[in-house]
């Protein structure tokens, strides 16, 4: 499951997530807000404008009162009934045009956000996908963004517009009978009590809500993604009990969040109706004392069901204001997480020799390193070689313990070993997705550390178990190893893997869309276009971590010479459970428990007659 805690969260006496930095989350959202400047400054002339001319309609009622219905002027009453609809119109203009501005405000940072959100997982180590759920990531490129525009689009327009009307309000409370305004404020006071009280235990639960369903969606993607699996081993039940626990616990942190936001209305109205009566009584009371005239009297009591509006609709927003913050929160913990270190030199150019001349090239093809020890720029061939290497994916629980091995450019390296014994780990190390805790790794006598990422995956090659096709054409998977490929590249790669017949027998040949990770081929073919994609590549070192296994025998010994001729000249490391794939290699190891207990070619482990010939004679069998 991913692990969505973040700063300051941690479980209050109720067992719930307490929420994050609120106050931080606030200003990185704003921040993004914040580059509109311009058309926030629109909107903020809108909003003032609709506020000013709803308070100044309201309160044209106190001279429509007392200057024109009780003297019974109609052709003033008139007037100042047009100049009442004027303002009110004028409200609602503004109004309109602050909300259609808010609306491209809004989908604009959303925007942008979704990009950065997408441009960090570009950045974030492969450690970080291994200990968070893909789907609970998704849930926050879609429910969490949704949330975060519903808040922007019209829930922060209309806390700055209620804002607004609520002080202008209070002001012209204040004007028109200070004595009044002292109950109201007391009114207010206690609205205020029910909104810290009941908005503090919704926006907990909105945080356990949020959580909920990213697990949930995690969940389903699993489900979907397993459904032969599933159907294979008769799991359906086993699936829609695990399903509908974390159905119910959503359900239950959203119908807790929903009830306190809920419930805020309900309290709010209640005592604007309390206070509306309270002052009616007293307002008539010094109405009828002379103490307070007629039209003052109904432009307040206009006021004070105003006053309340603004609290009221603000506690409406509370559910998508909480919902929201609490989705950027998840956003935001996804954007502050640590990315992947580079401390390798980045080379930006590379000096070509035309004659007696040395020219400085832009450096976008081919695998460059600085070479530390003289400055000197070389290209890397493939001279791999660990020494005494520790690595652990966890620091309590160490998989690697003292790996020392060489593999020079154009030889053949081989890992033998049960499942856990830390083949794959090994190449892991050498693509950099994870960095050791001791020893050292070099590349053509460069530590791998002082190599930039760019370079360094460049000049590897890696065909895996687990094939990903994306979405496009067969060309435009093969040439996702080397993206300026020409076509006739991608067609002698195609053939180096044995691809391209049956390629050709597609109804578009190379030019057919393949979709859903290539399910319209067979495992085999989709194997192939893998290989294909590596070798358009053209590295100086290949990692096939058991490339074959998913081929069949017949496809197998199709694609033998093609991948001699791949392997050609080239450092390869293969993993592999057919230990006839591994007889040629120059050097094979056997590992066992995350160390290197035998080493040596085919001829010279047979001959110890040890765990590998135990293996090779079918005395012990790998797992």
């Amino acid at each position: 499951m991913a692990n969505n805690r973040g700063r300051g969260g941690g479980p209050n006496k109720h067992g719930f997530q307490r929420p994050q930095d609120l106050k931080g989350t606030i200003r990185k959202l704003l921040r993004y807000i914040g580059k509109y400047k311009a058309a926030l400054i629109l909107v903020a002339i809108c909003l003032i404008l609709s506020s000013v001319f709803s308070i100044a309609s309201s309160y044209m009622l106190k001279p429509i009162l007392n200057n024109y219905i009780i003297p019974g002027d109609f052709r003033g009453l008139v007037k100042a009934l047009i100049v009442q609809g004027a303002l009110f119109a004028g409200s609602a203009l503004c109004s309109f045009a602050y909300a259609r501005i808010m609306v491209h405000i809004s989908q604009r940072t959303v925007a942008a956000l979704r990009q950065d959100l997408f441009d960090k997982l570009q950045a974030l180590p492969l450690r970080y996908f291994d200990t968070h759920q893909s789907g609970d990531l998704m849930s926050r490129f879609t429910n969490d963004i949704d949330t975060v525009s519903e808040l922007i689009n019209s829930s922060f327009a209309a806390i700055v517009s209620n804002t607004i009307t609520f002080i202008g309000t209070v002001g012209m409370m204040l004007y028109l009978n200070w004595m009044l305004t002292l109950i109201t404020f007391a009114f207010l006071l206690m609205m205020g009590v029910v909104v810290k009280v009941i908005g503090g235990r919704s926006r907990i639960n909105f945080q356990r809500q949020q959580k909920a369903l990213g697990d949930m969606n995690g969940y389903i993607e699993e489900m979907i993604e397993g459904q032969k699996v599933i159907k294979v081993f008769n799991h359906e039940k086993k699936s829609i009990d695990q399903f509908s626990q974390l159905n119910e616990t959503y359900r239950g942190a959203a119908t807790a969040a929903q009830a306190y936001a809920g419930a805020m209305m309900p309290f709010m109205a209640n005592l604007s109706r309390i206070d509306y009566a309270v002052t009616c009584c007293v307002g008539g009371l010094l109405a009828i004392g002379g103490m307070f005239d007629v039209g003052s009297l109904g432009a307040y009591l206009l006021y004070v069901k105003q006053v309340s509006q603004p609290i009221a609709q603000m506690s409406q927003q509370v559910n998508t204001i909480l919902a929201a913050v609490a989705g950027a929160e998840r956003i935001f913990a996804v954007m502050d997480a640590e990315p992947e270190l580079d401390e390798g030199k980045t080379v930006l150019v590379r000096a070509e020799k035309n004659g007696d001349t040395l020219t400085e090239v832009p450096h976008r093809t081919g695998c460059w390193a600085w070479k530390k020890t003289d400055g000197e720029l070389v290209e890397l061939r493939g001279d791999v070689r660990f020494h005494d290497v520790v690595f652990g994916y966890t620091p309590d629980k160490t998989v690697l313990h003292g790996i020392s091995l060489f593999a020079k450019p154009g030889q053949k390296i081989a890992f033998v070993g049960h499942t856990g014994a830390g083949k794959t780990t090994i190449t892991n190390l050498i693509n950099r997705f994870y960095d050791i805790q001791s020893g050292t790794i070099t590349y053509d006598g460069i530590d791998l550390r002082d190599i930039a990422k760019d370079s360094l995956r460049r000049s590897l090659g890696i065909v895996l178990q687990d094939t990903h096709l994306f979405t496009g054409t067969i060309a435009d998977n093969i040439r996702y190893g080397k993206l300026d490929a020409t076509d006739e590249e991608v067609r002698a790669a195609a053939r180096l893997a044995n691809a391209d017949t049956f390629i050709s027998h597609l109804p578009q040949g190379y030019d057919t869309v393949i979709t859903g990770d290539g399910g319209s081929l067979s495992q085999g073919e989709r194997q192939l276009l893998a290989i294909a994609r590596a070798a358009v590549s053209d590295p100086p070192v290949l990692i096939l971590d058991e490339a074959t296994s998913s081929i069949d025998t017949r496809t197998e010994n199709l694609i033998e010479k093609g991948m001699d001729s791949l392997m050609e000249n080239r450092t390869v490391f293969v993993i592999a459970h057919r230990l006839s794939t591994v007889r040629n290699s120059q050097a094979i190891l056997v590992l066992e428990n995350g160390t290197i207990i035998e080493r040596g070619d085919h001829q010279q482990l047979l001959a110890e007659k040890g765990k590998y010939y135990q293996l090779y004679t079918g005395q012990a069998e790998l797992e």
